[in-house]
């Protein structure tokens, strides 16, 4: 098949998710095809299968924002027509799923259905969608979606709830790749991190206010005042200046490390005993998923879909939004625990399995297909 993939190509899990989709399509020989205003993180090898098409948004001083909608819509339609893509494969709905649609639209006046997915991911619908300014449009380009999947029974339910969808979502969950996310032994990326020994607890994320990283650092100062320990908080984002200052003023500068966005985080995951996601909101998590398949276990809010990937009990343990002290609890206990801890990472390599990617692809590759059949039909 020849798939154009339309997603931001940020660190956040929309992008990593479309670009590692992707990736994998273009291994079992599909002819894949990156539409974006940059090239994605994750798309960092040259593979024969991938293109990549960078959207330019020209800038007049007519428009105080540069219309980049018009822009992707023309750059889709451009690279349906010139490179004969069979769909399009949309992910985050704003404003993907409406410039597919314009897109679509165009080229139907050239005599080509191009049949188009959305995958919805999550603030897309439970945040940015639900706003009164873009609600409309969200809506009706999810109800002309020739196929629609959400990567959580969660994030599908409060679609219907938030919605009038008309049609059928599919869960197709997020995935991982265990080949890369694996637990390997790096005592010297560990010894410089941890030189006498320290338990190490890790955070990543966009740094946004949803994710709550202030509650990490609580719940690891609560940990530090019973053993030595660490932090490593991977990222950036609008709150991380904030965070530093709250670090300063508990006197946590010198156990905290800030390492900004990190391409191999396999690496930081294999030196790490805990991940800590205390989020308002998950529609799946997948940095959670990625830690458990680094025997990682999971100490988690249970928001959104997070429940759905780390079992209580069995991948780590989960509590109500903003409960710093049962979170930090469970982290004492576990790390205090050595029995304990290898059970849980055991426990949480067996979840992560689920997910592997060999088991995701062909999900997707199955609704492709079925999306072409239809697709003949119509026509």
């Amino acid at each position: 098949m020849r798939i154009g993939i339309v997603c931001y190509p940020t660190y956040g899990g929309s992008g990593v998710l479309a670009t590692e989709l992707g990736k994998a399509l273009a291994d079992k020989g599909h002819l894949v095809h990156f539409i974006t205003y940059q090239q994605p993180v994750r798309l960092n090898a040259f593979h024969a299968n991938i293109y990549y098409h960078e959207v330019q948004v020209p800038t007049y001083p007519l428009f105080d924002f540069p219309p980049y909608e018009s822009a992707l819509s023309s750059t889709m339609v451009d690279v349906i027509l010139n490179q004969k893509l069979d769909l399009l494969h949309v992910h985050y709905a704003i404003p993907h799923a409406s410039t597919a649609y314009m897109a679509q639209q165009i080229v139907a006046k050239q005599g080509r259905h191009i049949p188009f997915i959305t995958t919805l991911h999550g603030t897309d619908i439970t945040l940015v969608g639900k706003d009164k300014t873009y609600a409309p449009v969200v809506t009706f380009s999810i109800n002309e979606s020739d196929a629609i999947t959400a990567v959580s029974n969660n994030l599908r339910d409060e679609t219907y709830k938030s919605f009038p969808i008309e049609k059928d979502i599919s869960v197709i969950y997020n995935f991982v790749d265990t080949a890369r996310f694996t637990r390997r032994d790096l005592p010297h990326f560990r010894q410089a991190i941890a030189p006498n020994g320290e338990k190490i607890l890790l955070h990543v994320s966009n740094f946004r206010k949803v994710k709550r990283v202030p509650d990490v650092v609580k719940v690891f100062r609560q940990v530090r005042d019973v053993m030595p320990a660490k932090l490593l908080l991977v990222g950036d984002g609008p709150d991380r200046p904030m965070i530093e200052c709250m670090c300063r003023d508990m006197g946590l500068c010198d156990d905290v490390r800030f390492v900004g966005k990190q391409e191999q985080l396999e690496d930081v995951m294999s030196i790490s005993d805990l991940f800590i996601l205390p989020s308002d909101y998950e529609s799946f998590g997948l940095a959670a998923l990625e830690a458990m398949a680094s025997q990682v276990p999971v100490i988690s809010s249970n928001a959104g879909g997070l429940p759905e990937i780390n079992i209580d009990g069995v991948t780590g343990y989960s509590s109500p939004v903003g409960d710093v002290d049962q979170m930090a609890a469970h982290a004492i206990a576990i790390l205090k625990d050595e029995q304990l801890l290898a059970s849980l990472r055991k426990g949480a390599l067996e979840q992560a399995l689920r997910f592997h990617i060999d088991n995701i692809i062909p999900q997707y590759e199955a609704l492709y297909d079925n999306v072409l059949q239809q697709s003949v039909v119509r026509n």
